[in-house]
């Protein structure tokens, strides 16, 4: 079941995200990438302002994803899956689910390391790389669109 996440749920969201990243960080051999440095303040204020869902399975929260309109464009970011819960389709569930919520939005903007294994689902979802911004020697972070259809 996907749903809005409250402010109680905070705790839970960032130990899953922490779990999830950890493949990230071990790819581009940096354990301080952003989603494993934020701290439980930094996700409460994200639950508070941001559209945050959650993915729940037998009372366990298993994903997550956030957004928040910038203009008419929704800004996707921290999309996380329990790692033994990852091929599920719950990643595919999250970003649809937030595309539903955030009506308002004409654009969903992302990004993601180089060596991401989310680049295909995001191709998948209809999301185009628009620009690659080179971060460092040992990280690319590309940059994705997808646009609204418009009936």
């Amino acid at each position: 079941m996907i749903e809005r996440a409250v402010v109680a749920d905070a705790g839970e969201i960032l130990t899953l995200q922490r779990a999830a990243y950890v493949t990230e960080a071990q790819l581009y051999g940096d354990p301080f990438i952003a989603p494993l440095v934020e701290s439980a303040e930094q996700v409460r204020k994200a639950v508070e302002s941001a559209t945050v869902l959650k993915a729940v399975d037998g009372g366990r929260i298993v994903g997550a994803v956030r957004g928040q309109l910038s203009g008419t464009t929704c800004l996707v970011g921290r999309l996380v899956i329990a790692p033994d819960r990852q091929g599920e389709g719950l990643g595919t569930a999250l970003l649809a689910a937030l595309h539903e919520q955030v009506p308002q939005a004409t654009a969903f903007d992302l990004f993601t390391g180089h060596l991401s294994m989310s680049l295909r689902l995001y191709h998948k979802l209809g999301y185009r790389e628009t620009h690659r911004e080179r971060m460092d020697d040992h990280l690319t972070l590309v940059h994705l669109r997808r646009p609204v259809s418009v009936p």
